[in-house]
């Protein structure tokens, strides 16, 4: 009966020490990219914004990370797209139509259950802003499908970083995004339920979702995205605590912003940085990466 005993107690703890090595892996630090290139909604000057065919052209020009956004739909999806609404300027109706300026507003993806939004093309319309934008039929992807072709894509080559933001706001709450920490849920729920929270960065212009990661997900890396006149010291007083990385707006970045951050151990990633002029004078300044609608630039 004792050696029973000992046989039953050996296996739960075998299996304690299972369970926390799943958990320690979860949170386990991998070493950022020493120079983080990062795709811009997958590089959307060559191919459609945050679509899965993006990401694999990132992927063969050999970039570190690929950049993306994410919103909430009306049953609770995580999707890879920008807009709070669906945009004319490049989205065209389940029949093939185009969207009216007057109806820029008509379709908000937080009002959208996943199996009609999906149903839009945002591949196929010319996008004047990026007239080098190949066109194909594609649309808007969940962000666990997105993973999982990535992960399968990239599979034997490298293993790629994920830089993903929460688009949501305090005035879109209940409107356009669910509220930050309802947010942050649904999206750790798919990468942690991914296995990629390691090579993940979580960023964002809304401090609350920052926050909130820092507070339940301290594990998880973050950047605060900002565009304001403000100081770094300001900045990150305004957050309320040093984020893996502080990304603004390229124009913003001088050698004293980059030594201020790296005096706090905190990484600068500029964006969206389109031409080759800027991204040599911004490496002079010793950025820790760069986020760039053009792949291509990133790597040439």
């Amino acid at each position: 009966m004792k050696y029973v005993v000992s046989v039953a107690a050996l296996a739960l703890l075998s299996l304690s020490g299972c369970k926390t090595m799943q958990k320690s892996n979860s949170t386990t630090k991998v070493e950022f990219p020493a120079f983080s290139t990062e795709a811009h909604r997958g590089g959307r000057g060559l191919m459609p914004e945050n679509t899965i065919i993006a990401m694999r052209n990132a992927i063969d020009f050999g970039i570190t990370t690929l950049e993306m956004d994410t919103h909430i739909t009306k049953d609770g999806k995580v999707v890879v797209t920008h807009d709070d609404y669906l945009s004319p300027s490049f989205m065209l109706t389940p029949e093939g139509k185009e969207i009216p300026k007057s109806d820029a507003k008509k379709y908000p993806v937080y009002q959208m259950d996943y199996s009609l939004l999906k149903q839009f093309d945002l591949g196929s319309k010319f996008h004047a802003d990026f007239p080098e934008q190949k066109k194909i039929k594609t649309h808007i992807p969940l962000l666990a499908d997105l993973i999982d072709d990535v992960q399968q894509y990239s599979k034997g080559k490298k293993q790629m970083f994920y830089n993903i933001e929460t688009k949501c706001s305090a005035k879109g709450d209940g409107v356009v995004n669910p509220g930050p920490e309802e947010f942050v849920k649904l999206l750790m729920d798919v990468i942690e339920k991914k296995g990629i929270t390691p090579y993940v960065v979580i960023q964002s212009f809304d401090k609350r979702t920052l926050q909130v990661l820092h507070k339940k997900y301290p594990h998880v890396r973050t950047s605060f995205l900002v565009n304001n006149k403000k100081t770094v010291e300001e900045n990150l007083e305004d957050l309320g605590f040093n984020p893996f990385i502080l990304s603004p707006a390229y124009k913003m970045v001088d050698a004293d912003l980059v030594k201020k951050c790296h005096d706090r151990n905190v990484k600068v990633v500029p964006w969206t940085v389109n031409t080759k002029e800027e991204i040599i004078a911004l490496k002079q300044l010793n950025v820790d990466g760069i986020i760039s609608d053009y792949t291509n630039l990133l790597v040439d």
